[in-house]
């Protein structure tokens, strides 16, 4: 059956049960002549007649009543869940789908989801930890995280959480037998720990110098693909590696690791949850995000 015809449907059934024009058309917001023209085309349509109407009058015919009989159901279906819709229409709940990288997810999500969990327990969380730059719409993500300069243009962005810092990091047994490089160029002198991204490009190590972004491509005998190897590599005396500071403040903090090369290597923007421009975004994709700013953005 053509959708079409429905909204006559809903308009006979409740003239069926007013039996009455007037009081039909007053709950419809419609005039009388509009709704019993309605029901005349869905009579024209079905080829029989559903009414019987009088001046004092309306009431079924034998056709009406066992096609009221008939549609009923399906209409009190349809009307119960609009009403289910306006239950949850504004109540966090159901999977949130989240496609985000390993340091995201390790420094600002999972931290804080038994807090988010406690907050709105119907939201079921399922992280997503991918290296690559996921399509979101394709892959069935409701967000996605990601340091700021790998975002699509076509996305709605906001930042949660802080200015991020790279550091370039070693052991003290690896600074006994190497002298700390003083400018980035005196890297190509070092044994570097190389990160392999997604794409299979090695990546080179980073940095900024009055405002001025630049590449080093180093050299070394280990490639990782996965940055907690390449910082326990570091830590064994294997190299020098180029960490996210946060990830390495431990080590830092404790000795195991020493930091080189800090005037070249300057804050910048940090992560943001990015998701697809939607006219009505889910409860559930709002308070995560909201939360999120909440507890990291100050």
């Amino acid at each position: 059956m053509a959708a079409a015809p429905l909204p006559a449907v809903v308009a006979f059934s409740r003239v069926a049960h007013h039996a009455s024009f007037t009081r039909a058309a007053a709950e419809l917001a419609v005039s009388p002549s509009a709704l019993s023209q309605t029901v005349r085309t869905l009579e024209s349509q079905l080829g029989v007649r559903l009414l019987n109407r009088t001046t004092r009058r309306v009431g079924l015919t034998e056709h009406g009543a066992r096609f009221l009989q008939q549609v009923a159901p399906g209409l009190q279906l349809i009307e119960a869940a609009f009403d289910d819709l306006d239950l949850v229409r504004d109540r966090p709940a159901g999977r949130l789908r989240i496609n985000l990288s390993r340091v995201a997810a390790q420094q600002l999500v999972i931290p804080r989801l038994p807090a988010f969990a406690a907050r709105y327990p119907e939201v079921e969380v399922e992280l997503f930890v991918d290296p690559r730059l996921a399509d979101l719409v394709a892959g069935g993500f409701d967000a996605g995280i990601r340091l700021g300069e790998c975002l699509a243009k076509d996305m709605i962005a906001l930042p949660i959480g802080p200015m991020q810092r790279q550091v370039v990091v070693g052991s003290p047994a690896y600074f006994r037998h190497h002298p700390p490089p003083r400018t980035p160029a005196d890297l190509v002198h070092h044994d570097c720990i190389r990160h392999r991204l997604s794409s299979g490009r090695l990546m080179p190590y980073e940095f900024t110098r009055d405002g001025r972004d630049f590449e080093v491509e180093v050299n070394g005998r280990l490639i990782f693909n996965d940055s907690g190897l390449a910082r326990e590599a570091a830590r064994a005396g294997l190299g020098l590696s180029q960490q996210f500071e946060a990830e390495a403040a431990a080590d830092l903090a404790n000795g195991t690791l020493q930091r080189v090369l800090d005037d070249d290597l300057e804050p910048f923007p940090g992560f943001f949850i990015y998701y697809p421009a939607r006219e009505h975004m889910a409860p559930k994709l709002r308070v995560f995000i909201d939360f999120l700013r909440e507890q990291v953005v100050s």
